[in-house]
C-alpha cells in the first residue's frame, strides 16, 4: 500500500532537486555529463531534479562528488 508524503517532504524533494540543477548548471554540465560523472543513469538525474523521487544517499553522495559540492550544500 502506498501513502502520500506530508507536503513538507515533497517541498524538501524539489528544493533538493533545484540546488542540484542550479549546481549542475554553475558547473556548467549537461544531465547527461553529470550523470557520466556521478556514474549513474542520467534519468535518474532528471528524477532528483525534478523532486520525483527519494532519492537514495548513494546516488546523493556520487552526484555531490561529482559537482565538487559538499553534500550539505545540496540539501533543503
Amino acid at each position: 500500500m502506498h501513502v502520500d508524503q506530508p507536503e513538507w517532504i515533497s517541498r524538501a524533494q524539489q528544493a533538493l532537486g533545484q540546488r542540484v540543477r542550479d549546481a549542475r548548471l554553475y558547473a556548467n554540465l549537461t544531465q547527461e555529463q553529470l550523470a557520466h560523472r556521478a556514474e549513474i543513469d542520467r534519468s535518474t538525474i532528471q528524477r532528483i531534479e525534478g523532486g520525483q523521487n527519494d532519492a537514495k544517499i548513494s546516488h546523493l553522495l556520487r552526484v555531490a562528488r561529482a559537482l565538487d559540492v559538499q553534500l550539505r550544500d545540496l540539501l533543503p
